[in-house]
């Protein structure tokens, strides 16, 4: 009775109450979206459970299981952290790729860029030259950038294809363009540690899903075994593609 009373006397619903609603209401999306179909599903899963567990262990005086948890999340926080690091730095990159942090992005490639190389990676894709082109969009690649040799280059797919040839001192490597030119050749990206992924997957192509899981940017991988044009966006790999697909 007396919460039903308490309940009369709040005040009407306000401006703020319902803004409140809504940015938590979109948070829950979009995390529920983020997670949905990767190993972080598990992890929810895990930590509602822990969460029955405690309260319902408060509601039953299990005293002993009450303690348990309690002396224990902060452990489970952090192995959590370590073990989701790629997922956690992904789910960051997603969020400052919010509309509203667009405003300050950079402009997208330019459409004679796209052509040049699309015209190189048709040529590699020829003559079964490996390679992997890595595209900045929002997130910055300068980690990698530093790790290679620096060109800052006008994209042309003569300049491509010079850098990949196996007579090449950069080609092993990835090339990564940033601003509509080529910042860098021979860069080290982190390969996946995706157990799901084929064994038919060479390092090249694990080396770009790699990087696009922990950022926005594009890959394009030529095979070297067999000439496949393959391009990697979100962790994600489309393979076979010819150069009008691309």
């Amino acid at each position: 009775m007396n919460w039903f009373t308490s309940l009369l006397r709040r005040p009407p619903i306000g401006w703020r109450d319902v803004l409140d609603i809504l940015v938590v209401s979109i948070l829950i999306y979009e995390v529920l979206k983020l997670i949905r179909g990767t190993r972080a599903v598990q992890m929810a899963l895990g930590g509602g459970l822990l969460v029955a567990l405690f309260y319902g262990s408060r509601w039953g005086h299990l005293e002993t299981v009450n303690w348990l948890i309690r002396n224990l999340v902060g452990y489970i926080v952090f192995t959590v952290i370590v073990l989701f690091q790629s997922d956690i730095r992904r789910a960051l990159a997603h969020f400052g790729r919010a509309p509203f942090f667009r405003y300050f992005a950079k402009p997208e490639s330019a459409e004679d860029t796209i052509e040049e190389l699309v015209v190189a990676t048709s040529m590699l894709s020829s003559q079964r030259i490996g390679a992997i082109v890595a595209l900045e969009r929002q997130i910055g690649l300068r980690t990698y950038i530093e790790g290679g040799i620096r060109l800052d280059a006008v994209l042309t797919y003569d300049l491509l294809q010079s850098i990949f040839l196996p007579q090449s001192p950069l080609h092993d490597g990835a090339v990564i363009v940033q601003d509509d030119r080529v910042a860098a050749a021979a860069c080290f990206l982190p390969l996946t540690v995706n157990p799901k992924l084929g064994k038919d997957l060479g390092s090249r192509h694990r080396a770009a899903i790699g990087l696009t899981e922990e950022n926005d940017s594009v890959a394009i991988v030529v095979s070297e075994e067999t000439g496949s044009i393959s391009i990697v966006v979100d962790g994600q790999i489309e393979r076979g593609l010819d150069a009008e697909e691309l």
